[in-house]
Formats: structure tokens, sequence, C-alpha cells
């Protein structure tokens, strides 16, 4: 900005509605986006990470790398692809995970997330839920890194954008090292260049995905040694990382970071990732504004038949440990079912919010 001013709020209302149109066709990529990188990622997660809490943590970080819920190839190919493909311009750097291990169906589900302008397209290879282990989806691939390369290989093969992998560091019955290396090389040989390590086992039987994040203790060490083992390799790490002194003393080993329930839970951590880990001069937007900037999205969105509930369950972590934070959250969670003018709710939320 011009005399390193920070933008009118104004300005910022003016920008943001700028870039929010939905991106629901096939399209160019735009040369003045941000380029991709792997440095700060916010994990994919199921009913949490869609596109409008996608929308709500761009508006915190410009440059971290944004990931959509899995999506697995049945729905995009036999369901309302456009519904799960949609977003908006402004989230770019932005990568579909998918979830499903038939060669063919992921190449053509991967062409679709390129014409649609995604970033980057990565595999599901870590989720341990029973749903999606009886369709050979997740985790449990993990056991068949053969298959996981042939995946890769096709969905190489079909488009000119990357494809990653995302996926622990074993499971169940195949948790030593050796064979942690083996999926890792084998997959590297079919051409993935990115690997998104959870460093924890996955235990495929008795535990649910949510016990499967916190009992299996956390491995650093061992992704450490998978970076040191595999040099060439774009080594990003995944798993109870909680603030951004962790994610400073991680990128000295690693390439990269991604953060999953911290980030949505207190994301106003993304504020400050674009001034400490990317070199950013400016020093980040204000809650307040980062609230108001979602307005003019909001107001599409109850066009088109949406509610206000659809953005603002996303934000209630936008405010944490001072008063009026209760109210907040008591406004964007309780109040918004019963007023009949959800934007001069938000406005009344933001200020709860000044000088936070």
């Amino acid at each position: 900005m011009a005399g390193n001013k920070s933008p009118s709020r104004a300005g910022l209302l003016l920008e943001y509605a700028a870039f929010f149109s939905p991106s629901q066709r096939p399209m160019s990529h735009d040369s003045n986006r941000l380029a991709l990188s792997r440095r700060f990622s916010v994990a994919p997660m199921m009913d949490w990470t869609d596109r409008h809490c996608r929308f709500f943590l761009r508006q915190l970080s410009r440059h971290a790398l944004l990931y959509t819920e899995m999506v697995t190839t049945g729905a995009l190919i036999h369901g309302d692809r456009e519904r799960f493909l949609r977003y908006s311009e402004c989230e770019h750097p932005i990568a579909l995970q998918l979830g499903g291990s038939n060669p063919q169906d992921l190449a053509t589900c991967a062409k679709m997330a390129e014409e649609h302008g995604y970033d980057e397209v990565n595999l599901n290879v870590g989720c341990p839920s029973d749903r999606v282990q009886n369709n050979m989806i997740g985790a449990c691939l993990m056991g068949h890194p053969a298959l996981v390369a042939d995946c890769v290989k096709a969905m190489q093969d079909a488009v000119n954008i990357p494809v990653t992998v995302k996926h622990r560091i074993g499971i169940n019955g195949r948790d030593s090292y050796a064979e942690l290396c083996d999926f890792v090389g084998q997959v590297r040989d079919a051409g993935c260049r990115s690997f998104t390590v959870h460093a924890r086992i996955a235990i495929l039987e008795g535990l649910s995905p949510k016990e499967n994040r916190e009992i299996p203790p956390l491995r650093y060490d061992v992704a450490a040694q998978l970076k040191q083992d595999f040099p060439d390799l774009e080594i990003i790490l995944n798993g109870g990382i909680k603030t951004l002194e962790e994610c400073e003393q991680h990128l000295q080993t690693f390439d990269g970071v991604m953060l999953g329930r911290e980030a949505y839970h207190n994301p106003y951590l993304l504020s400050q990732v674009d001034s400490r880990l990317f070199g950013a001069a400016d020093a980040g937007i204000t809650r307040m504004d980062a609230l108001l900037a979602l307005k003019p999205y909001v107001e599409q969105h109850l066009r088109e038949g949406g509610t206000l509930h659809h953005v603002s369950r996303h934000v209630l972590g936008l405010a944490q440990g001072f008063p009026g934070a209760r109210r907040f959250r008591q406004l964007l969670s309780v109040d918004i079912h019963k007023v009949q003018d959800p934007l001069a709710l938000l406005d009344q939320a933001a200020e709860l919010l000044r000088g936070h």
C-alpha cells in the first residue's frame, strides 16, 4: 500500500467484493494470482472446509493454501459436480482433495478439477473412517502402495496441475518405517513430488476418526526421518500443530506445515501467517474487518436462497478470550435463527470485535 498505510474498511470491502464471484464453469488461470506455496496450508476437514469457510479464511491470509473437504470420485462423476466444485475466485490458491481408488475415475475427476481452475489436486490416503474404508478410500490405501502409485500416475497423465498425496505414517499391521518408505518410494516413482504427512498411524479397527486424531501418538521424528531420507521430495508436516511458533520451528525441518482443527477453532491465527511465514509487510487484518469483509458475500448468498448460518457457523472462533466473545458467539449461533435482518445482526456482532 502507498505510504505503508493500512487499507480503509471501505477499501477492503470493495476489494473483497470484487473477488467473491463464484467459479462454477471452466476458467483459465489468472496471471495475477499468488503462486501456490505449501509453506502453510489449512487441512481438508469434512463438514468444515466448505466454500463458505474457505472464503472466510482467505480474508485472514492471502498466502495460505486452502483445501476443500474431501470429495469422492463417485460424488463428482454421478452427483452434482457443480455444487461440489464451486468456489469463489478469491479462494486461490486452492486445492481439491479427492477420495477414491479407481485410477480412471480419479483421472476423470482430476481433469474436472483442472477445468474448474483448481491449483492442485490431492489424493486422500489418510482418512481412517469406516465409511471410506468400505469403499477403499483413505488410510486403508496405505496397505496398497502399488494401487496408490497407479492412481497418482493416472491423475498426473490427465492434468498439468500438481498431484499430491496426504497420508499417515502407517496403519495398524503396516506401521514400520520400512513400510512407510516403501509406500512413499512407490508413489514417488509414479511421479508424486509432494507428500503431506500426518505424523500418526491410523488404527483402522476400533477407533473413531476423532480417536484416530488423538490416541495414536504423534511421531514428528518419523516424519523428519522421511524428509532426511527423501530430500528431493516436498514433505509437509500435519498433526497436532497449534501455534505459529511451532510452525516456525517445524519449518526448519520440513518444507511446509498444515494446520487442521486449530485453524478452524482459532482462525485469527491466520491473520499473522502472511507476515510471519511469508514475509509480508502488512500487519494483518483486524477481527472486525475480517467479519465485515464477509458482508458482500453474505448478501449474495442470501439472494441465492442461503442463510447466514451457512457462513456464520465458521466464524465463531474469531472471538476468544476477551469481553464480548461469548455474546458474539451467541449472536451468530443462537440469535441468528430469531432475527428478520441477518445483516444487521452481522453488524452487531462486528461491533463486539472492535478493538480486539
